[in-house]
């Protein structure tokens, strides 16, 4: 894991991680179930805000006559 951790970082000075400075190709790995998950639910949050945001710049320009 820690390796795995290791050779995917991306370094600020070479922009890339170690594994594509070794190999020149990208690390493939599995799907992480519970990772997926999570994401899903970031991407509903992130639309749920989106929305709300939307609602409230409508709000904002009725209030001020736009």
């Amino acid at each position: 894991m820690v390796e795995f951790a290791v050779n995917n970082k991306v370094y600020l000075v070479t922009r890339v991680s170690l594994f594509i400075a070794n190999y020149r190709r990208e690390l493939r790995m599995e799907v992480n179930i519970r990772r997926q998950k999570k994401m899903e639910k970031a991407m509903k949050f992130t639309e749920k805000m989106k929305k709300v945001w939307e609602k409230a710049e409508v709000v904002k320009h009725v209030k001020l006559g736009h």
